[in-house]
């Protein structure tokens, strides 16, 4: 059996709560295709049937991937077509299916993407945050010990970062951001999007997390947490310092401007005077 011969593997984007987002293309593929593999096909089967999609569905999740991936390669290479989807999104995306995709490429079988919704990009499209360079973490571990070191891992990432997380150990993940990231960095709470109860908050980590342990409502549902990296922060923190030290030196001498702008900043003195020096010379 040839390459050409072989049916076609496309990864279709499903809404993540807004029935509207889903693409004709998703429901014309879906509907053209011999089979259909979801994660939960009990969740995925409400979600057919509402666009009139009818093709047979076949279970593949994290406990069966390997196998029903065998399986579905011999469907493919017999010249069946098969879509992969998730519950929610984008599949692969902290949801199975790289076993089945790297397997399928490997077998020079032609894996297609039919896109939409994905709740990471909507979420940075809409918190900002910086957008231009990030990166996906994913879910934190739900131990509280491995939750911390591996924030530890990322806390001078110049990236922003995003997370997944639940509903249940927001609150304590915020409190642990704070105390690792420090209480002033940027980040953004997404919650529900495309829902009926969507939420996009972006505070500094300790107003955030105060402002999310005062009200019960901002710990349910789906949730993205975003926190700016450094390089942004410090960024952020440069103009700042300027701004202050431009108000002072009207009326100060660079030494003791520099001392006032760091002590109401947060800055280092050596680095407010050096700035001092440049701003006083521009």
């Amino acid at each position: 059996m040839t390459a050409s011969q072989s049916g076609q593997l496309y990864i279709v984007a499903t809404p993540i709560g807004n029935l509207a987002d889903f693409s004709s293309r998703a429901v014309e593929t879906l509907q053209a295709v011999d089979v259909v593999a979801a994660e939960d096909t009990r969740h995925s089967k409400p979600l057919l049937q509402h666009f009139g999609i009818h093709t047979p569905l076949l279970s593949l999740h994290e406990h069966n991937e390997q196998q029903r991936s065998e399986l579905l390669l011999q469907r493919l290479q017999a010249g069946e077509s098969v879509a992969l989807i998730s519950d929610a999104g984008t599949p692969l995306i902290s949801d199975p299916g790289y076993r089945l995709v790297s397997l399928v490429q490997n077998h020079q079988i032609r894996v297609v993407p039919i896109p939409g919704s994905c709740a990471l990009i909507a979420a940075l499209s809409a918190s900002g945050i910086a957008s231009d360079k990030f990166s996906f973490e994913g879910f934190l571990p739900s131990k509280q010990t491995a939750r911390r070191q591996h924030l530890e891992t990322l806390k001078h990432s110049e990236h922003s970062l995003i997370f997944y997380e639940s509903p249940r150990r927001l609150q304590d993940t915020l409190t642990e951001a704070v105390a690792i990231f420090g209480a002033g960095r940027r980040a953004c709470l997404a919650r529900e999007l495309t829902k009926l109860h969507e939420t996009i908050k972006t505070l500094p980590l300790a107003e955030l997390q105060e402002w999310v342990a005062a009200d019960q409502n901002q710990q349910r549902g789906e949730c993205v947490l975003l926190i700016e990296g450094t390089a942004t922060a410090v960024k952020a923190d440069e103009q700042e310092l300027s701004r202050v030290l431009a108000l002072l030196l009207e009326d100060l001498p660079v030494k003791k401007a520099a001392a006032i702008a760091a002590a109401i900043t947060g800055g280092k003195k050596n680095e407010a005077y050096q700035l001092a020096l440049k701003l006083q010379h521009k």
